[in-house]
Order: C-alpha cells, then sequence, then structure tokens
C-alpha cells in the first residue's frame, strides 16, 4: 500500500553521471520514544530502498530505525542519460511501499 506524501526527487546529469536527491515523508519511529500516555511509539521505520534507471538496479540499501525522520537520500551513478526514468521505491517494517519517479534532467 502506497502511504505518505511523494518524494520529492531530483535526478540532473552532471559529466558521465547521474546525480540522484531524494526526500523522502516517513515518520521513521525507532521503537523507543515514549507517547504521551508513557508507553513506547511501536517500531515504524523504512527497511528497504531501491532505486532503478530504466528498470536497471542503481542503488539497493537496507535501513533501520537509526535514520532520521523524512530522510534525505543523494547517490550519483554511471550510465544514465537525459531523459532516463528514475524511480526510488522504499517498504517499511509494517509492509508499507512508496514508489515515485523523475526523468533525468
Amino acid at each position: 500500500m502506497a502511504i505518505g506524501k511523494p518524494m520529492k526527487i531530483r535526478a540532473q546529469l552532471k559529466g558521465d553521471e547521474v546525480e540522484v536527491k531524494a526526500l523522502m515523508s516517513h515518520e521513521m519511529e525507532t521503537g523507543q520514544r515514549k507517547g504521551s500516555d508513557g508507553n513506547l511509539v511501536p517500531a515504524w521505520f523504512i527497511q528497504e530502498v531501491t532505486a532503478t534507471n530504466n528498470g536497471k538496479t542503481v542503488l539497493q540499501a537496507n535501513w533501520s530505525q537509526s535514520v532520521a525522520k523524512n530522510p534525505f537520500l543523494s547517490f550519483s551513478f554511471k550510465g544514465g542519460k537525459a531523459g532516463d526514468k528514475v524511480v526510488v521505491s522504499w517498504k517499511d517494517n509494517k509492509g508499507d511501499t512508496r514508489s515515485d519517479e523523475v526523468i533525468v534532467a
């Protein structure tokens, strides 16, 4: 199930590399914070992040609860060109997913 606001993603060709920057909307709860009722807030965080360029995986990452709320991701890869489609996807520990795309400028 897709949740949250769409990611803000930029992908720009810089020389022979594509630079991708993505801002993800997610609460990223560690499971160690207490709520206003004094009980622990259950862990809820992004576990898997994948990025593809025209369907080919260019980034695969496993995250944990130590990543901050609304995480920012920046990476570069070679082999892309202007007009390519970059898709960034994530899956959290509750099974929720989000996938958004951008065209390389």
